[in-house]
């Protein structure tokens, strides 16, 4: 391994950061350490090798991000549900990307590959935003330089330490690369095996855009909660007539605020509806007995033709519409 990374060093962390950035589960970190290790013990001064290589890094960074930007400037929230399916941890994949970048914005990138999940998502809603390219390039890049920093950094203070793992794991042979790839397969294992289970429980129960519109138009309303976050109503200012805001982490508050009698639909804009089944399932823990997530959210509602509602939006240019409150 060790005569690999000599040799191939900045190929292989070109190929793992470009591969990285275009979301295959491929760690590059290691890679980087690894090769920080490498140029730290081979070549002296170190410093231009490893600013040759931070380059390199940044710029494979830059390739495969602009491919999930431009996807997201074109293609909007599909993007981002595309990739979230690719996650382990798809119900907070696209709610906590969005509460950060409605905090700090596109600034948000310069941080965002530090946080595992965040830098999948905050891409492409870069662009679905409309984030302007040289803002986008600017802080994806500041970014790239830290992350890619820190690996090289490590690998180059730890440098001998690198050394006599690598050492150690040539003497074991094979068997701890094996070792080591079956501990990354059981892990994997186990977050899929969780997934599954979750989904499965939380499919149990979905309305059709048809049935809830037909229960709209009947004299038993529904109520119907929008548990979108605000950024991605901002992509999307449009709601299904009559909806209330309603914030899952606000859930004592919405539990006080209705009747547990009363039939509650929730919508989000995440992948299989799994916020709104986990909030469901949050409400029937209260006793609420007719809980439902729409199917398809109000993306099917939409393409059913149903009618939609505008979103206000007042001089500053912030959302106005229902709040979660008494219906």
């Amino acid at each position: 391994m060790q005569e690999l990374v000599e040799r191939y060093g900045v190929l292989l962390v070109f190929a793992n950061v470009l591969a990285l950035s275009l979301g295959l589960p491929v760690p590059a970190m290691p890679t980087l350490i690894l090769v920080g290790a490498s140029v730290a013990l081979a070549a002296e001064p170190m410093w231009l090798p490893l600013l040759g290589v931070l380059a390199v890094s940044v710029l494979a960074s830059l390739i495969g991000d602009s491919v999930w930007y431009l996807a997201g400037r074109r293609y909007g929230n599909r993007t981002m549900q595309s990739l979230c399916r690719l996650s382990l941890s798809r119900d907070s994949c696209m709610k906590q990307t969005e509460r950060f970048y409605g905090r700090y914005g596109v600034r948000v990138l310069s941080v965002a590959k530090f946080v595992p999940g965040l830098s999948m998502v905050s891409v492409p809603l870069a662009g679905a935003m409309q984030a302007r390219t040289s803002a986008f390039l600017r802080y994806d890049g500041l970014g790239a330089a830290l992350w890619a920093s820190v690996g090289l950094a490590l690998g180059a203070v730890f440098a001998n330490q690198v050394e006599s793992v690598l050492e150690t794991l040539s003497q074991l042979g094979t068997g701890a690369g094996v070792l080591i790839g079956l501990v990354l397969a059981a892990y994997i294992a186990v977050r899929w095996r969780r997934r599954r289970v979750l989904l499965k429980a939380l499919e149990s129960a979905r309305i059709e855009p048809d049935d809830l519109h037909a229960l709209m138009r009947s004299e038993s309303t529904p109520i119907v909660f929008d548990i979108r976050a605000p950024g991605f109503r901002d992509m999307d200012p449009f709601v299904i007539p009559g909806a209330v805001f309603a914030d899952e982490r606000k859930l004592d508050e919405i539990v006080s605020a209705y009747p547990r009698e009363r039939k509650i639909v929730i919508y989000c804009a995440c992948p299989d509806e799994v916020s709104a089944a986990w909030m469901a399932a949050q409400l029937r823990k209260h006793q609420f007995v007719d809980v439902m997530p729409l199917r398809g959210g109000i993306d099917a509602w939409r393409e059913r033709g149903f009618e939609v509602h505008a979103i206000r939006q007042d001089v500053s240019g912030s959302m106005e519409g229902p709040l979660a409150g008494p219906a």
